[in-house]
């Protein structure tokens, strides 16, 4: 069996678990190709019987205009269930405020937002795209994660996980995220969008885009930004490994404009894919402690 039918199938059997163990589960949805191969997969999974759950999409208002595009071309395509929640909404609500100065960015409040939106639909399983290879926070978690009732994660309240037996027994007011791709490496998820011929967002190939440096990356010219009046824009030749926030996410330098080749600079590159986060850099547990709120 090809190691692609491996990871497929155990992503299938955990959607199907989800599904079982659940009375209202959810796929949180970011419009980036991690969580385009979970709705792949999830069609997979009940086909032909439709999609057995809803998409959430937490919008921060500064996304990639391509990704929102692509969000709602793949929502009418499948005839998917979406739900989204909006980070202005909450920052109106003076839930959270907005952040100023030169990194301001609305990744990091997202988190209201995303726990406000579970608890107003009920959700008691998320099922989100984070595998184990992006960054060490997200190497601790199980593919059942407990979430208490205010949505946070603890690692005192985690169980073990023996060999293909999720538990999904949660007290009332706790919910899971469910990581059906934990095991899946960057490259684990490109092989497999090259064969199973997965549309996604153009932002990920190579493309020319006005943009500017800062701090050593290359980031995307937009009016969500604080660039400083010594951050000159200029036109070159990018392409996005990762896509968040346009405030937080980074651009690299590429040709690549077809998968073969994104395939190969994968290979060859010498830094990790959310090296282009600027979020995962605040500090050194800046991923860890947004988990604990519930971010992820």
């Amino acid at each position: 069996m090809n190691y692609l039918d491996e990871l497929e199938n155990e992503a299938i059997y955990i959607m199907r678990e989800v599904a079982a163990q659940f009375d209202k589960p959810v796929l949180l949805f970011s419009g980036g190709k991690d969580s385009i191969v979970l709705v792949h997969l999830a069609i997979k999974a009940f086909y032909p019987a439709a999609v057995p759950f809803p998409l959430m999409h937490v919008d921060t208002g500064h996304n990639f205009p391509e990704t929102i595009t692509f969000r709602d071309e793949l929502v009418k395509k499948y005839g998917l269930n979406l739900y989204v929640e909006h980070v202005q909404d909450a920052i109106d609500a003076k839930l959270v405020q907005e952040e100023t100065g030169k990194y301001a960015s609305r990744n990091a409040l997202q988190t209201v937002s995303l726990l406000g939106g579970i608890e107003k639909h009920g959700f008691n399983a998320c099922i989100g795209g984070a595998r184990r290879d992006e960054e060490k926070a997200r190497a601790k978690e199980r593919v059942f994660s407990v979430r208490d009732d205010f949505g946070q994660w603890n690692a005192k309240n985690q169980r073990p996980e023996l060999f293909d037996i999720l538990n999904g027994n949660i007290d009332q007011g706790e919910n899971i995220r469910a990581f059906p791709i934990s095991n899946w490496t960057e490259l684990d998820v490109w092989n497999y969008i090259k064969r199973e011929e997965i549309q996604i967002p153009s932002v990920y190939y190579a493309h020319k885009r006005n943009v500017f440096l800062r701090d050593g990356m290359i980031w995307s010219d937009s009016d969500f930004i604080n660039k400083l009046p010594t951050e000159i824009v200029f036109e070159d030749t990018v392409r996005f490994r990762t896509v968040g926030d346009m405030t937080c996410t980074a651009a690299v330098k590429s040709e690549a404009a077809d998968i073969d080749t994104v395939i190969e600079e994968i290979v060859a590159a010498e830094i990790s894919e959310r090296g282009a986060r600027i979020d995962d850099k605040r500090s050194e547990a800046a991923m860890e402690k947004r988990k604990e709120v519930g971010y992820f």
